[in-house]
């Protein structure tokens, strides 16, 4: 069963804290934390979910998944079994199912040089104890978790690197049995669920197109090229970052380097169903090309984090350099 909603929760690490913000319907600017978790003495955080009620923590290391309550008391911890030597290029990462009743952590384990392979595992989120276990024949450096919003399915996207990105899917059904299944492309890395989740965006791993996907099966309905967005393919890039500002409409960054060696960055906006491009970019006051976090209902994070809503009549930020 799928709970009543809370408002949004995101994570950000600081100060050697796990910080946990609620996006607040309306509320823009910059977000205080409303709970702060601290790691147990020693751990290095790697990735972090926190429940929705703000009652308790999740978060993985190079050598473990931890679960902490409010008070920063465990609850369960699972190590990685044989700990790794390996201090860099892996970085496991996790998250709490929409129902909040299962843990989803992905295993790096290839290059921690525990396996072979990598592992996709699943816990329940009281207890710790496993519930469900995947073999992934990758070689990943991390994973990002994506929750389906509607149905509680959990997309995994794997990078390999210059070997290209792998994505999977995991369903948990009432009986605990979980069904993975793996996408035929090893050439695509997921940016973002649709905030209504009936479709996916993706970014080619060698940066030529964006695509849109119909969920579950993966079918594209609509790529564009850079060259859709005005610019030449072999100076330009389409970088992995953005999402869906509005269950309609999504941003799309384009990249590339000037003349005098300046790197410059635009987020377009596309028209999902009709495939339109938008005639200016999105204004935003972005750090960098990845400095931008869509939130499906019209507004975005930046760094901070601070969110912004849309103002149509905005000028475009000086993010690109003067032609």
């Amino acid at each position: 069963m799928i709970p009543v909603r809370l408002p949004k929760v995101i994570t950000r690490h600081h100060d050697d804290g796990i910080h946990a913000y609620r996006v607040e319907s309306g509320a823009a600017g910059r977000l205080e934390p409303a709970a702060v978790f601290r790691p147990l003495d020693g751990d290095e955080v790697t990735g972090s979910a926190v429940r929705p009620d703000l009652e308790g923590v999740v978060y993985t290391t190079l050598h473990r998944v931890v679960c902490l309550d409010r008070s920063g008391e465990p609850l369960w911890e699972s190590e990685f079994v044989p700990r790794s030597d390996v201090g860099h290029g892996h970085r496991p990462g996790c998250a709490l199912s929409l129902d909040g009743r299962t843990v989803w952590v992905y295993r790096p384990d290839a290059m921690a040089g525990r396996a072979d392979v990598d592992q996709w595992v699943v816990h329940d989120a009281g207890s710790g104890a496993v519930l469900a276990r995947r073999e992934v024949r990758t070689a990943g450096h991390g994973g990002f978790h994506h929750v389906h919003p509607v149905d509680g399915s959990v997309y995994l996207d794997i990078g390999e690197g210059q070997d290209g990105t792998v994505v999977l899917r995991g369903v948990a059904g009432d009986d605990g049995d979980v069904e993975f299944t793996q996408y035929p492309w090893p050439d695509r890395c997921l940016i973002a669920l649709a905030p209504g989740g009936e479709q996916f965006m993706t970014v080619d791993h060698e940066q030529a197109d964006v695509a849109f996907h119909r969920h579950p099966g993966g079918e594209v309905f609509l790529t564009l090229p850079v060259e859709a967005f005005g610019y030449d393919p072999d100076e330009t890039v389409v970088e992995w970052s953005g999402g869906y500002l509005t269950p309609d409409t999504a941003v799309v960054t384009l990249a590339g380097e000037t003349d005098d060696g300046e790197d410059w960055f635009r987020f377009h906006l596309v028209d999902v169903s009709t495939g339109t491009v938008a005639g200016e970019p999105l204004a935003v006051e972005a750090a960098h090309c990845y400095d931008i976090h869509p939130l499906g209902d019209g507004s975005w994070l930046t760094e901070g984090p601070v969110r912004w809503f849309r103002e149509p009549s905005a000028a475009v930020p000086p993010s690109r350099p003067a032609d």
